[in-house]
């Protein structure tokens, strides 16, 4: 038998270990060198599509005289404006430094979609339920590494940018890209994870008892998912309602605006650079259009306002096509009044939306009320802060209030959204919930009784006819008998302890079939029968003569 062996191979060379920090950092935040490089790479994609718009527009302009350089300086100031960077403007002609401040909000959405697909990106998450799926980045590296990455390449290109004309203010670079790169990132990890519920009720323990006491509870999921849904369709039919406002004043002033599209400039290049110009403002123009639907309306400088009820534009604008659809000075007249449908068409989407969910879930009168206040707040949050990012100053003097005031336009939109929202949802919560009738009664009118030959609003929609005065109720039927049978049934959803919702709904019940029914008329009930039996009964009941007995009839 011969003995077999294996021998131990031996171990390759070690490599040189990497130093302790690195491997230390490495092991701890795995993913954290691609969630830096895609922060870093859509600040890239962001900068690159400026640059490559501002160096095609300076190729084809007849009058190159920056050179490259300035180009890239330009791109470099417009990405900076886009996340809400003030910028000064040098080269004035009277040598005082001018201020820049109005966002292009169509802009604005480019690095903000940029962020968002980097940061769901750096999580990495498996798509599906596959067990050998790798696990996903950790949502704090991922958030860290691409706001990191971002805000790298961000500070590269404001130092750059302000070796040109238009150089950003500092303090502002200081706050607004790390603001927007921050929110961005942090809701594309929070998308990539699948919008968990727990980073938002970490934050419950901050709020202070009487505001966690009112604003959660019961159904706190459920509300608030309502009221921000309303919030945001209210706020869709303020920017859409803007944006036809301002359409309409466009077509209405056509010349005045084809004229100083033409007047600004002579060569086609001029001109796609004004026509980008303007696309990109048309977001900033429909908020100016709903604020001056709701009521305050904007400022075309200092102490020039612009409103339903009068305009006063600024004498020294320059020609620019958008200024052009702004409503001719003096006061305002029933055309211009027109313009209160939209925040009146705001109210009732928004009412409509708590109305919807308040019939299913069947909330109370007072539950009601005020998730539809909650959904005011919410959009009358979002218009102000929409309100803020659309103005800005565009120079010194005159020029430094351009644009609606956010605080007033939020204040004038949550008034008309409680105006109109909130009684909008309590009918329409009870018109969807228990019919025509119910409004009726809610409103005032339930003494009203229908003429002969109506049938109620109730009746009609259970199917069950009024009798009229020519066909008469049957006598055996009492006059306060229902017109149908209902059943009572619990809610499943509210079978706790809570008095402030309506827990039982009626629902006509269907014929059963064993019940017991007036039986057909037989011989019983007949006339003749009935006089047969009643002589019987006397026959039987008179006395009879009394018998002889046989001694009598034989004798003795």
């Amino acid at each position: 038998m011969i003995r077999m062996t294996a021998r131990r191979p031996s171990l390759p060379s070690r490599r040189p270990s990497s130093p302790p920090l690195l491997s230390r950092v490495r092991d701890r935040s795995p993913g954290l060198g691609a969630s830096l490089a895609a922060g870093a790479l859509a600040a890239g994609l962001g900068l690159g599509s400026f640059a490559v718009l501002t160096i095609a527009l300076w190729v084809s302009s007849p009058y190159p005289d920056s050179g490259p350089g300035g180009a890239l300086h330009v791109a470099a100031a417009l990405w900076l404006l886009a996340h809400g960077v003030e910028l000064v403007r040098t080269g004035t002609l009277s040598g005082v430094p001018a201020p820049v401040g109005v966002t292009p909000l169509l802009l604005l959405l480019v690095p903000a979609l940029l962020l968002h697909r980097a940061a769901r990106y750096a999580v990495d998450a498996p798509e599906g339920d596959d067990p050998y799926a790798p696990p996903p980045v950790r949502a704090r590296t991922a958030w860290a590494g691409v706001v990191a990455g971002y805000l790298g390449v961000g500070g590269c290109a404001a130092l750059y940018a302000s070796g040109g004309e238009l150089r950003p203010q500092w303090a502002w670079v200081a706050v607004s890209p790390p603001l927007l790169a921050a929110c961005a990132a942090g809701a594309g990890v929070w998308t990539a994870y699948g919008r968990p519920r727990e980073p938002l009720l970490r934050l419950v323990p901050v709020l202070p008892g009487a505001v966690r006491r009112r604003l959660l509870g019961r159904d706190t999921r459920v509300r608030w998912g309502t009221a921000l849904r309303a919030s945001l369709a209210g706020t869709a039919v303020f920017f859409g309602g803007g944006t036809l406002l301002l359409a309409v004043s466009l077509v209405g002033h056509g010349d005045a605006a084809r004229a100083s599209f033409l007047q600004l400039t002579e060569g086609w290049t001029g001109r796609c650079a004004v026509l980008f110009l303007c696309v990109s403002l048309i977001p900033n123009a429909a908020v100016w259009s709903a604020s001056y639907a709701v009521g305050p309306g904007f400022a075309l400088g200092a102490g020039h306002l612009v409103n339903p009820l009068a305009s006063n534009p600024a004498p020294l604008l320059p020609p620019f096509p958008l200024l052009a659809a702004v409503p001719e000075h003096g006061p305002g007249t029933p055309v211009h009044w027109v313009a209160g449908a939209v925040p009146v068409a705001a109210g009732a989407t928004m009412a409509w939306f708590v109305a919807a969910r308040a019939a299913e879930r069947r909330w109370s009168a007072e539950r009601t009320a005020g998730v539809a206040a909650l959904a005011a707040l919410l959009c009358a949050l979002l218009l102000a802060v929409l309100a803020e990012l659309a103005g800005g100053p565009l120079g010194v003097a005159a020029l430094t209030a351009f644009g609606p005031v956010w605080w007033q336009t939020g204040a004038a939109a949550g008034g008309w959204l409680l105006a109109v929202g909130l009684p909008g949802a309590l009918m329409l919560r009870a018109w969807r919930w228990e019919g025509a009738g119910s409004l009726a009664a809610w409103l005032g009118f339930a003494g009203r009784k229908p003429r002969d030959g109506q049938a109620t609003e109730r009746e009609q929609a259970q199917g069950s006819p009024t009798p009229s005065a020519s066909a008469p109720a049957p006598a055996s039927a009492p006059a306060s008998t229902p017109p149908s049978v209902f059943v009572v049934g619990l809610l499943p959803d509210q079978a706790d302890g809570d008095g402030d919702s309506e827990r039982y709904e009626a629902l006509p019940a269907e014929p059963h079939e064993g019940l017991p029914t007036d039986p057909p008329p037989g011989p019983w009930e007949d006339e003749a029968a009935r006089k047969a039996r009643w002589t019987a009964l006397r026959k039987l009941s008179e006395p009879t003569e009394p018998t002889k007995s046989a001694e009598d009839t034989h004798g003795p």
